[in-house]
């Protein structure tokens, strides 16, 4: 796709954001179509598939805010000029094209398509069969904005393909592709992997894990633990295990008390052996691989380290390399915490909920990277472009 400049670019997102304003109710109504046909077995995919008021409010919020951003095409990174008079200069551009593949959550169609739309990707967008009629509105509105100033619909295309045509589409794709990410569980990542034949950036796959040290403020800990588990299941920056240091005073006591918390707040509490000699009446997880899952669900499993070495091993081995958390008052025991765990996002007393674009100034994002190869975290407007070396020279050959 061709070059545009910034004015053409933010012409159409102006536009999009009158249409998506206009057009409010048809986007919830054919939202609710999608609802109905939903046999609501997974609540964390259902929960991702709401479109309301205050979704499209979002949809809109987003498409403003990228618009009123900076364009990250053409940015100049560096500029040198060699002593063969050779200038070099290395600035960002586009990836090309595009394909991202989620679950669920409509928000993406607009999410992802103007974030590539504004670094001047095109994006190919594959959505989950739950979701089509609120996706194809989407995709008809996108058009509309683009057509409105000139542009080809081509930019932002829905792919209405099955699995089987999925698959064979990512060995053998009908037109170039530069980058595909998958948005989602464990499965659809597997299943892009496996079949992909281009650049995968991984994203989505939470299992945060939270270590409270034994120079924790209890009270800290309890909230931010309530908040990081119960705020939003189905967000893939939720907290699903809990290691807390043996060393902790009162530990049996609060020990208990966290088990209150949780359960007041209707969430399902699994321990380990150590754990379950203090909570008696609790599942005790026996089975290695439950360590490994994200459970987007009203579920957290607890567990008891004696140390901030334990912890920091356990997480390291176990977590989905997305989000973890310290609660410490000590502030050299939280950086090394921070310094060794592998995780795209580390907090000190804070809930993993932040890891999010919008909640860490980043603005929307395409999806959350857990991968280190291009960008690890949100991956926003600014981490939508590569780079691409422009060398000016006046006959210079190498000898």
């Amino acid at each position: 796709m061709k070059l545009l400049n910034t004015e053409i670019k933010n012409n159409v997102l102006k536009s999009m954001i009158t249409i998506l304003e206009r057009e409010r109710t048809a986007i919830i109504d054919a939202n609710k179509k999608d609802l109905e046909a939903f046999q609501r077995e997974d609540q964390a995919l259902y929960d991702r598939l709401i479109v309301n008021d205050k979704k499209v409010d979002e949809m809109i919020a987003a498409v403003n805010a990228v618009m009123l951003q900076d364009d990250p095409v053409g940015k100049e990174i560096t500029n040198r000029t060699l002593d063969n008079k050779l200038n070099i200069v290395n600035t960002t551009a586009p990836f090309g094209t595009i394909l991202i593949i989620y679950e669920s959550r409509p928000d993406v169609t607009i999410e992802a398509a103007v974030l590539a739309f504004k670094a001047n990707n095109k994006i190919l967008l594959k959505g989950g069969k739950e979701a089509l009629n609120s996706n194809l509105i989407l995709e008809q509105l996108w058009h509309e904005a683009l057509e409105a100033n000139g542009l080809s619909k081509d930019w932002i295309k829905l792919l209405h393909l099955q699995r089987e045509e999925t698959q064979e589409f990512l060995k053998n794709p009908t037109e170039p592709l530069d980058l595909i990410v998958p948005r989602g569980g464990e499965r659809l990542i597997n299943f892009v992997k496996t079949h992909a034949t281009c650049a995968v950036l991984i994203s989505g796959r939470g299992n945060n894990f939270l270590y409270v040290s034994e120079h924790a403020d209890w009270s800290k800990a309890v909230n931010v633990i309530i908040n990081a588990k119960t705020d939003k299941i189905s967000g893939c920056n939720a907290l699903d295990k809990v290691l807390i240091n043996k060393n902790l005073p009162e530990y049996d006591t609060k020990v208990k008390m966290l088990q209150e918390k949780l359960e007041q707040h209707k969430v399902e509490v699994l321990v380990d052996a150590k754990i379950g000699r203090i909570l008696t009446d609790k599942t005790v997880v026996t089975e290695e691989n439950v360590w490994h899952e994200e459970f987007l669900a009203l579920k957290i499993l607890i567990g008891e380290v004696s140390s901030s070495e334990e912890a920091i091993d356990m997480i390291n081995t176990y977590s989905g390399k997305h989000s973890a958390s310290i609660i410490t008052e000590d502030k050299t025991e939280a950086l090394n915490f921070m310094h060794n765990v592998d995780s795209a996002a580390v907090y000190h007393n804070a809930s993993t909920r932040f890891t999010d674009g919008g909640q860490m100034g980043v603005g929307a994002e395409l999806a959350i990277s857990t991968d280190k190869l291009h960008h690890r975290g949100p991956l926003g407007l600014n981490q939508l472009v590569t780079n691409k070396y422009y060398v000016y020279g006046d006959g210079q050959v190498r000898v």
